[in-house]
């Protein structure tokens, strides 16, 4: 089958589409034969290796769409044709992928594979960063890092849906009319405004009850003095490089604040978890609440392409692959 493989670390250009033998599904998994594969930050970290892979040649992607076609030794709980997405099984960027089932759920049809491949990643993170890792509620107020991103877009929508007052940050004025159409209330250029002084101007000085940043070093530490007392800083990507080693005592000095980086494979380790929030993220999509804007289509052999427009920050929302 035809499959995106790296031999080594380094820019896009080491992505090549290569003919591989896929081996039959072992016990517990499903093969996939994918519709729609979905591009991320973390296949981009890989490629690097900023984080590391366990073997080379290696092929990157985490989550992706499509029908069962063959079944692993004790798989009961899907049957061939079933309709599935899958997230946190490396190894997706190819036309069929062997997937533990423990990590795939059936899609309700209201959900097209296309859709499915571009938010299980960026939506189950939305998902456990509102209603896990801090319970957004109405009144509260919460800033966004990259609001028009595909985790952002998601969250942005989501948090206004649960009843909270929204300030996103973004880095053009094209993304700022978005996130304003997204439900945000209030939109900070971080390239011309200083975001801390407009958080608290917005508030009146108050601050915000959490702060949501995939950015990483440049928005840290700055995103602390954007919250209240006993605040929530929620880091979960790093798209400008990792945030650096700080003094513990600095939560103290700012406020008491709580800070914490959540990791999905962490939330979705149980397979009840995992059921739940996918049903509560694809619950949310279905009635309107949330709507997935259509992703940015390539075809899988121009994979390299997918990682310089995310790198390059050229795209809004997510990025699929079609095989």
């Amino acid at each position: 089958m035809k499959a995106i493989r790296f031999h080594r670390h380094g820019g896009p250009d080491v992505l090549q589409y290569e003919n591989i033998e896929i081996r039959q599904p072992g016990p517990g998994e499903v093969r996939v034969r994918n519709h729609a594969i979905g591009v991320n930050f973390i296949d981009i970290y890989m490629r690097t290796g900023a984080y590391p892979v366990p073997e080379l040649p290696f092929i990157p992607g985490k989550e992706g769409a499509g029908e069962v076609v063959a079944l692993g030794d004790g798989v009961d709980e899907f049957a061939i044709g079933d309709r599935v997405a899958y997230v946190e099984a490396p190894g997706a960027y190819g036309a069929e992928h062997n997937v533990p089932a423990r990590v795939a759920v059936h899609l309700p049809d209201a959900i097209s594979y296309e859709m499915a491949a571009s938010v299980m990643l960026k939506g189950l993170t939305a998902q456990y960063l509102l209603r896990r890792t801090y319970l957004v509620k109405p009144g509260d107020t919460v800033l966004i890092h990259a609001a028009a991103g595909g985790v952002g877009q998601i969250a942005t929508q989501w948090a206004k849906h649960l009843g909270a007052t929204v300030i996103g940050t973004v880095g053009s004025r094209q993304k700022a009319e978005l996130v304003h159409l997204n439900g945000c209330d209030h939109v900070i250029d971080y390239t011309t405004d200083d975001f801390v002084a407009r958080v608290q101007e917005i508030t009146k000085g108050r601050g915000c009850d959490v702060v949501y940043d995939g950015i990483g070093k440049a928005t840290f530490p700055a995103s602390l003095d954007c919250l209240r007392p006993f605040g929530y800083f929620v880091s979960f990507g790093t798209a400008s490089g990792p945030i650096p080693s700080f003094d513990i005592m600095t939560l103290a000095a700012k406020g008491s604040l709580f800070t914490t980086w959540p990791l999905l494979p962490t939330h979705i380790a149980k397979r009840e978890d995992m059921i739940d929030m996918s049903r509560d993220l694809f619950d949310v999509i279905a009635s309107g609440a949330v709507k997935i804007p259509a992703p940015n289509r390539l075809k899988l052999v121009d994979a390299a392409l997918a990682h310089h427009r995310l790198e390059t920050r050229q795209t809004t929302g997510a990025t699929i692959l079609l095989p």
